[in-house]
């Protein structure tokens, strides 16, 4: 099993990609033009909107036997894994833990927030863990010994988005069992007992798989009002309804910048610098990664804090409009790892059929073979990338303006959001020149 992020690049598109790249941050440009004229008053408030979800669906979610059966499933799954861990033979093309992890894990959690809403908030193995070791200590698993304090925000969630996506990109142990089991267990470690320290908000701070689905399933058509009732919405309305907490612009800059250094990282330019230097590469490719992700982070909130809010401290400002990269950053997921979920997803799920590599069909896929129509079909593949990009982009850009008419001043609306169209023009012609190589 290759690791690949797929094919299909700027040599396959209809048009030449340079071409691409001017027309997504043209299509930035006009849809900004279009929403300042037609768009004057705000359409997607958080506490506006919404129907109540068909009852059917309601009583499958709040279902107990239902919440029970899936947290049980994650718990095996987890079993599973471990099993293979610590049995498996330590080689990609036969152990399924590394696509388990690196595929199923980190990107399949995208689809299935997008689909289902935030799922790994409630099938989290670790929230299960923390709640059976409160039973068996005849503990309320509410209960906190320290108050953890509001600045925290989603600050350790950024930071565990970083580790994963340095083992991911950058370590040398990457791809090895012991390097993956390590940083499960302390991440395991990590949640369970700062959740008996803190209590269980400490997961919604602290797991980065948490804080990465609960973003993107702001995008979905699943809510809750303040009543906890479910409620169908329209995305956008949705992605109103993200909590602005610390740490939240660095969360999402963590996971648009990972996605920016491994487009560079598959450069021709950088794969022949990695030939030629004598320098150490881990600490060069940690820097990089790092500075990827400073730099949008610091890109985003120069381009809003320069804006007038119509009240408070301007210093709020990147905070209020970071929902507005969640869009930006789906599609940078779209567009960089949908081969890799599609083709190395079904290869994972071959795998997981013998994981101790000794011929045994423990769910009767060992013997199928991967459909690679994506891979077959490069065209295809290459404009559903741009299009991901841009509409993305796109969407980012209309809920940043809808935010605006909330946030700004009336008469420094167009001056206030210049600066950050700049920025994602930028972000959008950056993000398609390293994905096709221009």
């Amino acid at each position: 099993m290759t690791l690949a992020h797929g094919v299909g690049g700027g040599q396959d598109l209809p048009i030449p990609a340079s071409y691409a790249v001017v027309g997504g941050a043209l299509a930035l440009a006009v849809s900004f033009a279009v929403l300042m004229v037609a768009w004057r008053r705000p359409r997607y408030l958080p506490s506006e909107g919404g129907r109540p979800a068909p009852r059917w669906v309601a009583a499958v979610a709040e279902s107990r036997v239902v919440l029970t059966a899936l947290r049980a499933l994650a718990l095996a799954g987890l079993g599973f894994a471990t099993w293979a861990l610590v049995a498996g033979p330590d080689e990609v093309a036969v152990n399924p833990v590394f696509g388990l992890v690196y595929v199923l894990l980190w990107v399949g959690l995208v689809p299935a927030s997008l689909l289902l809403g935030p799922v790994v908030r409630t099938v989290s193995p670790a929230r299960t863990l923390h709640l059976l070791l409160a039973r068996a200590l005849r503990r309320e698993p509410d209960r906190a010994v320290a108050r953890l304090p509001g600045r925290v925000g989603l600050w350790p969630a950024a930071l565990g988005l970083l580790a994963f996506t340095w083992l991911e990109l950058v370590s040398p142990d990457g791809t090895t069992l012991r390097a993956i089991g390590t940083w499960f267990a302390a991440y395991f470690v990590v949640l369970v007992v700062g959740a008996f320290v803190f209590g269980r908000r400490w997961f919604a701070s602290a797991d980065p798989f948490e804080a990465y689905s609960t973003l993107v399933a702001h995008l979905s058509l699943w809510s809750r009002d303040g009543s906890g009732e479910l409620q169908v919405v329209s995305p956008l309305r949705n992605l109103a309804r993200v909590e602005l907490r610390p740490g939240l612009v660095a969360a999402v800059s963590v996971l648009l910048g990972s996605t920016a250094f491994d487009s560079f990282r598959d450069s021709v330019t950088w794969l022949q610098f990695r030939q030629r230097t004598a320098r150490d590469l881990v600490v060069l490719e940690t820097g990089l990664l790092v500075l990827a992700c400073l730099a949008v982070g610091l890109l985003f909130a120069a381009a809003t804090v320069t804006a007038t809010p119509a009240r408070g401290r301007r210093a709020s400002l990147p905070t209020a409009f970071a929902l507005s990269l969640v869009p930006i950053v789906l599609g940078y997921m779209v567009a960089h790892y949908l081969t890799l979920l599609v083709e190395t997803g079904q290869q994972t799920l071959i795998l997981a059929s013998d994981p101790l590599g000794n011929g045994s069909d423990l769910f009767g896929t060992a013997e199928r073979r991967v459909d690679l129509w994506l891979s077959l079909h490069p065209t295809f593949l290459a404009s559903v990338k741009v299009l991901a990009i841009v509409a993305g982009h796109v969407v980012g850009a209309v809920a940043a303006h809808d935010r605006a008419l909330v946030l700004l001043r009336s008469d420094r609306l167009v001056r206030g959001q210049l600066p950050l169209l700049s920025v994602m023009v930028a972000f959008t012609a950056t993000g398609l020149a390293l994905l096709f190589g221009v």
